[in-house]
Parts: structure tokens; C-alpha cells; sequence
């Protein structure tokens, strides 16, 4: 009936890819992500023409399905567009209004500065987005015995899991439901909805990312970060906070205005509440700034507790102390600024393993002052500076940017609670919430010891399903 094959995330967590091939030959895919860190060391390319991105026939392929428009979901689009690709690109609504941004800033930064080349691929893109509504069963352009649908799955503003229903319309005895997690959210995230199981499931391809970790309750990750500010600030200095521009930044601008919100509350009373009123957040990221504005355009979109913030006169993500940086002239200008004086103040900027993006400028400057402290609230994956940094850091290491030694001498903190991913309990309550567990299922987008943990988990709500972790 049909067959599944891997293009990535299935010896890390970066490149997810799938493919899912009928029987006529015909195929689709799932995500077409970039490699980052370790995993793209082989995989570096020139040019957004240079196609050695897409190792894999394109011919079959009829319809691309996005989950959602983080980078290792959607940054090899550009390549398959490249090689030739001209196929529908199936997305939520949300995430076709975001994945243009996304890749734009993404050709922008890593690919080329070459505006006509941009602009090309950029009309191409948007000819070949159609936007779906959640919920909503379609039919994949050419691809007559599937029929498709998005899930919410609370990772990210418009992220989807997807729903494939195969098979012969005149035996539906003999249909399968095949489901692709993309990446789950944690439930009781800020701003989006939890994920709700399927109902039905014959075959699961599902993330491990978290699945040998549990997350911190929110109420307890959010009294650490105000723990781990507060304890920062008394070096009166600079709080790092890395984080991806969707998704990361917003969840923290929303529990940031939080925390203020609470200490205004007993402003007379603490001298630490006094300190967050004139506390300076700074979102450096033109990209997160454009996030941000369509977070807020969105609100629809948002869980019923942000909502109601909204209806009482609140602004989760746009209140007083807020300061965004826009130009580059800007960004290099606070850099030195902090650097030169030490003002306290808390800089979210891009990217969340400090691979590329402003971040790396602020890193540079201020990882050698002992005033500083870098705040990671999300994953490291291996081969990035990112995870150097949280290794070496609390040792006294260094860490290496463009082939500069930077020693850091800055504190380093980790608060695992703010991960946007569904960990061990969530992705092992996704499979048992559904009414028709799944007889096969398997495990990608993960380090080997978090899906070999998880696999055994699955093993004890389904015992009689095949479970494989493919390798290739």
C-alpha cells in the first residue's frame, strides 16, 4: 500500500525529512528540514543552487507537507525548490503567512546576500503555498488514494501534526491512518493549546527529542528563571538568554511580562520587585520582532489564559520595558554599549544553539566578562556552540566562533522546564489517549539514548506494536 523512508532527523534531532511512497510510485514528503551542528558537517553547500542538500529522486515527489517553519523542519526547501521541485506546498494557515519570513532570513544569513536570487525563490514559494485550515481533510494534488489533515500540535504559533488517511475509497476495510507527529508541544505551554491524540492510528513516525527527560511544571520553570535572573543581576550585568525566533522568544516574553506584572503587584515591598520595573528586555532579532507582530495579529490562535490577559487590558508581548533592535548599526551599537558598561538587562536574541545570528555578537563581546550570564532554555544540539558553551562553560572553558578561541569567564545556566517539546510523559500520553493505538510506530528526531528510553515506554502502553528506530 505504501512505504516510508527517512531524509533525516533519524541520527539526531536536525533535517527532519520523510517520504511516503504508494504504490503507483508517486510519493510525498513530510518536512524537508536543514542539518545543524554535528549533523550537517558533511551536508555544507555555497549556494542555493548547489543541491547536494537533496540526496534523494525528487521525480516521484507530487506534494511537500509542512509541520511547522522551524529550520530543521523547513530550511532544505530552498534546495528541493532548487533541484526542481514545482509541487504544492501544503501548510497551516499560520505557518504559510511565517514560512516565507523564516526562509528569507534563513537564505539571508547562511546562503546568499543576492537579492534577485531571494526574490526568485520567494515568488516561487508563494506560488506554490496553499494555506489549510486545521482540521480540515484534503487531497494532495495527484495522490488519489490519500487524503490529508493538520493537527494542532501546540509546538509553535501554526504548528501541525499531520494525518494521512490511505487507501481505496470502495475498501475502506482496508484503509490505513498513518500520523507524523512533526514536533508536539508540552500541554500547559503559554499562548497555544495542547496537542489533542487522534482517535484512530495504524502506523505513528513520532519525535523523541525529550523522550528520556521530563519537563519541570510551568508554575516552578517560571519561579526558576525569576530565581536565575534575580541571582544574575547581582553581578550587574548582562542575562543571554538564547532562543529560537519563533516559538522560544514569544513563550519568554510572555512569562517575563508575567514575572513584572506579579512584582508590580508588591512593588513597595521588595527591592528585587522594584529592580524588574526598570529591568531592559531585549528582543535583538528582526525576525523574532516580525514573529512577535504576527503572535500578537493571531491572538485567535492563542490558549484561553492569554486571551483573557488580552480582555484585561494586558499585553504579553508588548509591555514598557520591552526594546526591540532592528537594524544591524543598532544591534553592533548595543553590543558595545553593554559590553563598555555592564547595565543590567536581559537580551533574547537568535539563534537558540548559537550557530549563527546576532546572538554570536553578544557571545563574542561578553562570554569573557564575569558580570555576564548566558541562560539556555532550550535544546544544544551536538556540534554547536550552543552545547559547547553548556558543557565547558561552568568549567571555565572556551568555546570557538568563525575559528576565534572565546574564553568564558560568564555564568552559565540551565533551565530545561522551557522546552517547546513534548517530553517523555507527553509523547507516551500522545499514544495512549488515542482509542485506536497504532500496531507500528516509529521513532525519529532524537539522540540515540532518548529513543531507545522512549521506545521502552511505548513497549508498556502498546506491547504487541513493531517499534523501530530507523538509521537511515
Amino acid at each position: 500500500m505504501y512505504k516510508i523512508s527517512h531524509h533525516g532527523a533519524v541520527n539526531g534531532v536536525t533535517g527532519s525529512c520523510h517520504e511516503l511512497t504508494l504504490d503507483s510510485g508517486a510519493s510525498l514528503l513530510i518536512d524537508c528540514g536543514l542539518f545543524q551542528g554535528a549533523e550537517s558537517m558533511d551536508r555544507e553547500a555555497d549556494s542555493v543552487f548547489v543541491t547536494t542538500q537533496i540526496d534523494f529522486d525528487i521525480a516521484p515527489v507530487k506534494a511537500l507537507l509542512v509541520t511547522h517553519c522551524h529550520i530543521d523542519h523547513v530550511g532544505r526547501i530552498p534546495y528541493l525548490i532548487a533541484a526542481g521541485f514545482r509541487g504544492p506546498i501544503y501548510a497551516t494557515e499560520a505557518t504559510a503567512k511565517l514560512l516565507p519570513l523564516v526562509l528569507e532570513d534563513a537564505l539571508k544569513v547562511g546562503v546568499t546576500r543576492d537579492e534577485a536570487l531571494i526574490n526568485t525563490f520567494l515568488r516561487l514559494l508563494n506560488q506554490q503555498l496553499v494555506p489549510v485550515p486545521y482540521d480540515v481533510w484534503f487531497a494532495p494534488e495527484e495522490l488519489v488514494e490519500v487524503k490529508a489533515r493538520f493537527r494542532v500540535a501546540g509546538h509553535i504559533l501554526g504548528s501541525a501534526y499531520v494525518e494521512l488517511d490511505i487507501g481505496s475509497a470502495k475498501r475502506s476495510q482496508d484503509r490505513k491512518r498513518v500520523v507524523f507527529s512533526g514536533d508536539l508541544g508540552a500541554p500547559y505551554s503559554p499562548l497555544l493549546p495542547a496537542p489533542k491524540s487522534p482517535f484512530r492510528c495504524d502506523e505513528l513516525i513520532i519525535e523523541s527529542t525529550y523522550g528520556d527527560r521530563q519537563h519541570e511544571g510551568r508554575r516552578m520553570r517560571r519561579k526558576r528563571l525569576q530565581q536565575t535572573v534575580e541571582r544574575c543581576l547581582k553581578n550587574k550585568g548582562t542575562v543571554l538568554i538564547p532562543a529560537f525566533s519563533i516559538g522560544r522568544t514569544q513563550e519568554l516574553l510572555y512569562e517575563l511580562e508575567e514575572i513584572i506584572h506579579r512584582a508590580a503587584a508588591k512593588r513597595s515591598k521588595s527591592k528585587q520587585a522594584e529592580q524588574w520595573q526598570h529591568l531592559d528586555i531585549i528582543v535583538d532579532s528582526p525576525l523574532a520582532s516580525g514573529f512577535t507582530a504576527h503572535y500578537r495579529a493571531l491572538k485567535t490562535l492563542w490558549d484561553a489564559e492569554a486571551r483573557a490577559k488580552v480582555k484585561a487590558g494586558r499585553h504579553p508581548l508588548s509591555f514598557e520595558q520591552l526594546i526591540t533592535i532592528s537594524s544591524h548599526q543598532e544591534h553592533m551599537q548595543t553590543v558595545s554599549y553593554l559590553a563598555q558598561s555592564g547595565r543590567a538587562a536581559i537580551v533574547i536574541a537568535a539563534s537558540g544553539m548559537c550557530a549563527g545570528g546576532r546572538m554570536q555578537n553578544y557571545l563574542k563581546a561578553l562570554l569573557p566578562d564575569p558580570r555576564t550570564d548566558v541562560v539556555f532554555i532550550g535544546y544544544q544540539a551536538k556540534g554547536t556552540p550552543g552545547r559547547d558553551i553548556q558543557t565547558y562553560g561552568p568549567r571555565g572553558g572556551f568555546v570557538y566562533f568563525d575559528g576565534q578561541k572565546i574564553e568564558i569567564q560568564a555564568g552559565v545556566y540551565t533551565l530545561g522546564g522551557y522546552s517547546a517539546h513534548a517530553d517523555q510523559k507527553d509523547l507516551v500520553n500522545f499514544v495512549k489517549r488515542m482509542r485506536y493505538k497504532p500496531d507500528d510506530i516509529r521513532i525519529v528526531h532524537g539522540d540515540d539514548e532518548a529513543k531507545a528510553t522512549l521506545k521502552q515506554k511505548f513497549l508498556e502502553v502498546v506491547p504487541t506494536a513493531r517499534i523501530v528506530i530507523p538509521n537511515a
